[in-house]
């Protein structure tokens, strides 16, 4: 068995014990804290690959989780960003180039019919939210379980499965994820589990005439790429018709990543609301609410509210533009999926040949990896799955050089760098090889304590 792999964490360490006096959790973002000896902090990155403070490079599958697609520092989006800082910054007034983004977002997306600028993808999803509910004259909306639209309060409420029995004829509770949730929101939130086509009509025939909106991640960013089958999404798409319901296709993660037109070019099915955010930039903060033209002009004086002082800022709006113009016009989309084809298959072959039943979701550029025969397709399957296995690994990975999600609810993001070099691929299958047999080992000792 190989030896156990050690990375030098000093400087990152030291880093930690100034910082939590100042910062909770020593970090600006809860999900970067990854213990007090194991938070990272980054000294740089560039293409497919991050170097921390204590001069430790990983080849990186989180990619800030999804935006730099292209790959960090790419030398075209950071020319047009300088240029962009040319312009002066925020006026609280318009500028030529918004029209110029929104019209490459509206020719690669048809259901983008109508475009405006957020800063980021929870800002984007409100927004989308409210325009929904101005539009209806309805308040309350439709989850799917598992899915996530961003840290607000109307969007934070999940399954309870810890405190659920699967063999009750019930549904799990519905609570807030995290403190400080009002619960009177909590009345205006329904949730449906994924694919499960009957008790989604269900929901609608019981409260389809006060919903304003379904919001859906057709692939579920923040569940390990769990994917909706067409079928579920025609369904949706039918049902939000027949009710007079708004459809939201949520795309912050994977807009103009699954493809250029995204996850529902894929299943050819058209929203009434999108909302994309992190590929559009390769790094710079912007997202984007758009949808059909009937719906969008409901913001308006005396209709829907939407605005920020640094929405469509210039140097993220110069990003924006060259960055989809390179996802739009060149290669840069199928470069990466190939990657991840191969990236998959090379995994696949490592754990075949130690008898390791796996599979995988998601699509080639955001994927999951499962230690069962068929990946769950919902979050209730995900969550009382054994994941035990991807956690050990993903620790290993670290240390190895190898930069994902610490447990398995995050997919691995590619991005076109890695494509673009071979040495990301053979250093990360190296690790990954190194990782299981460490992983084996790992519960062989377990097993023999127990």
């Amino acid at each position: 068995m190989p030896a156990q792999p050690h990375r030098n964490l000093t400087k990152s360490n030291a880093q930690f014990q100034k910082a939590v006096k100042r910062l909770p959790l020593g970090v600006a973002s809860t999900f970067r804290y990854w213990g007090d000896d194991r938070t990272v902090y980054v000294h740089h990155g560039k293409g497919g690959r991050t170097w921390d403070i204590d001069d430790n490079a990983y080849v990186d599958y989180r990619l800030g989780y999804g935006p730099a697609i292209l790959g960090y520092a790419d030398d075209r989006v950071d020319a047009a960003a300088r240029k962009g800082m040319e312009v002066g910054g925020v006026f609280a007034l318009s500028t030529e180039r918004e029209l110029a983004v929104a019209e490459r977002i509206a020719k690669m997306v048809p259901a983008a019919e109508l475009v405006r600028f957020s800063n980021s993808g929870t800002e984007a999803v409100m927004s989308a939210l409210r325009l929904a509910r101005a539009h209806t004259g309805r308040d309350s909306y439709l989850l799917v379980e598992g899915g996530y639209h961003g840290l607000f309060d109307a969007a934070m409420w999940i399954a309870n499965l810890e405190e659920w029995n699967p063999k009750s004829n019930r549904d799990p509770e519905v609570v807030s994820y995290g403190k400080g949730i009002p619960m009177t929101v909590k009345e205006l939130a329904h949730l449906v589990p994924m694919n499960d086509c009957q008790r989604l009509e269900d929901t609608f025939k019981k409260h389809g005439h006060s919903l304003a909106a379904m919001l859906i991640e057709p692939i579920q960013g923040n569940c390990c790429a769990i994917s909706a089958r067409k079928d579920y999404v025609q369904l949706a798409r039918r049902l939000c018709d027949e009710y007079g319901v708004l459809l939201i296709i949520d795309e912050v993660k994977t807009g103009f990543r699954v493809g250029k037109g995204g996850v529902q070019g894929l299943l050819g099915v058209m929203p009434d609301i999108t909302t994309f955010a992190k590929a559009m930039g390769n790094g710079y903060p912007i997202a984007v609410v758009a949808g059909r033209e009937a719906v969008m002009r409901t913001f308006r004086y005396g209709g829907a509210s939407h605005g920020g002082t640094y929405t469509a800022h210039s140097v993220s709006l110069a990003a924006a533009e060259e960055c989809l113009r390179i996802l739009d016009e060149t290669p840069a989309l199928e470069t990466l999926a190939s990657y991840g084809e191969k990236l998959k298959t090379g995994i696949s072959q490592i754990l075949s040949d130690r008898n390791i039943t796996h599979s995988f979701s998601g699509h080639p550029s955001m994927f999951g990896t499962f230690f069962a025969e068929t990946p769950p397709d919902n979050y209730r399957d995900w969550k009382t799955s054994d994941y035990s296995f991807y956690d050990q690994m993903a620790y290993h990975l670290h240390d190895l050089g190898i930069i994902v999600e610490p447990d398995s609810r995050e997919p691995w993001f590619m991005c076109e760098a890695h494509g673009l070099d071979e040495t990301c691929l053979t250093d990360t299958l190296k690790a990954v090889e190194t990782a299981v047999d460490l992983t084996l080992e790992h519960f062989e000792d377990e097993a023999k304590r127990a």
